[in-house]
């Protein structure tokens, strides 16, 4: 069994008056972390799936009264796929409100749909957590460094979802299945999605364009649409946790890029299922495209459940210097380049440290990764 590191942060948060929100991406292991939590709390229990008709009309005028002899004397009620209940943030509430002796974890697919329905009625009343895709770290607890490091080239070409990583052999398969029947299927059914044709078309061009910067008007002219539509979809793919922007650090220095952006995949994986290319890294030309999007993405898996989450950005100017990754910590400027070639040499520019502090510069390769995929 591969632990889950956001099981242990859970843990200290339940039953401190407040409902446990789990979102994350279909199959990354939403219902496998809470049945872990249920086996180990050994509690009284009710699970709800809002993929079942019945659950969804029990919420639907939920009253009280409604509630009371379906949760009873519960003492840990589980709302699972609670993005397919219309009326889930209003019953939430209710059973917040009215039964202080049950814990309730809420696991949701899409922040889109789940937010917007219990955003309102549930403030002041709910933790939050992101589950990704399978970590690093939690790999190197599972089965070692040395076995972990092994797999490197693995990782970047299949990711880190739970069923790929435990189905050597099969992994094109589930990943093409990951990226058509759960994903896609999950944007068309809540987005209001008029041409689905343009959102593949749109995800595959950014899927082409990782690592570089994404132009929006760009996008629009090439793909024969317009940049408000552009900007609609890519904030629908990424409030279903396939994509997340990186913002580009702009502080009034001269010749910096103003209100630049890149985009990455939450797993490499599911980028290079988009494009159905699952060759080995020898014979690929994205090598250094991919070192890059799998770094940034499992930073963000130790960073994004922390207390303090850090700023991130990438710095670029018009003369084309850049670094690829910054992290603010308390004023304090963290910043990183990443070569999959470890006898690449990296230099910070005198641009951007002549015009900021800089606490630490790190080249990253394989050599050393694993360092930079630790919590300080």
């Amino acid at each position: 069994m591969i632990k889950r590191q956001l099981q242990q942060i859970i843990e200290k948060h339940l039953f401190k008056n407040k409902t446990v929100v789990i979102y994350g991406a279909r199959q990354v292991g939403k219902t496998t972390l809470v049945n872990h939590l249920i086996n180990k709390l050994e509690l009284n229990y009710l699970v709800l799936n809002g993929d079942d008709a019945d659950i969804r009309e029990l919420f639907t005028n939920a009253t009280s009264p409604r509630f009371k002899p379906v949760i009873a004397d519960i003492k840990l009620l589980v709302v699972d796929e609670a993005q397919r209940i219309p009326d889930a943030g209003l019953g939430l509430k209710i059973i917040h409100d009215n039964f202080k002796n049950t814990q309730i974890i809420v696991t949701g697919s899409s922040s889109l749909d789940l937010a917007g329905k219990i955003s309102e009625p549930m403030t002041g009343r709910k933790y939050e957590f992101f589950l990704h895709p399978l970590s690093f770290n939690e790999l190197v607890d599972y089965q070692g460094f040395l076995a972990e490091r092994r797999m490197l080239e693995q990782r970047l070409v299949f990711g880190c979802y739970p069923d790929v990583v435990m189905n050597s052999g099969n992994e094109p398969r589930i990943l093409k299945t990951l990226a058509s029947d759960f994903l896609y299927k999950d944007i068309l059914s809540m987005g209001n999605i008029k041409k689905p044709v343009l959102l593949d078309k749109i995800l595959k061009a950014l899927a082409l364009q990782l690592g570089s910067e994404v132009s929006y008007n760009e996008l629009a002219q090439l793909l024969d649409s317009d940049k408000g539509t552009i900007e609609k979809y890519i904030d629908l793919l990424e409030k279903s946790y396939i994509i997340f922007r990186l913002p580009g650090l702009n502080r009034n220095v001269r010749n910096e890029i103003k209100n630049g952006r890149k985009i990455y995949f939450h797993d490499n994986g599911i980028r290079n299922a988009v494009l159905g290319n699952f060759l080995p890294l020898r014979s690929r030309v994205d090598t250094g495209a991919l070192w890059e999007n799998f770094l940034i993405s499992e930073r963000l898996k130790i960073i994004s459940n922390q207390d303090i989450v850090p700023q991130k950005f990438f710095w670029r100017t018009t003369q084309k210097q850049e670094i690829d990754y910054i992290e603010e910590h308390d004023d304090r400027l963290f910043a990183y380049e990443f070569k999959w070639n470890p006898a690449r040499k990296a230099f910070l520019s005198k641009t951007f440290s002549g015009n900021y502090k800089v606490s630490e510069f790190k080249v990253i390769t394989p050599d050393n990764y694993n360092e930079f995929l630790t919590w300080k």
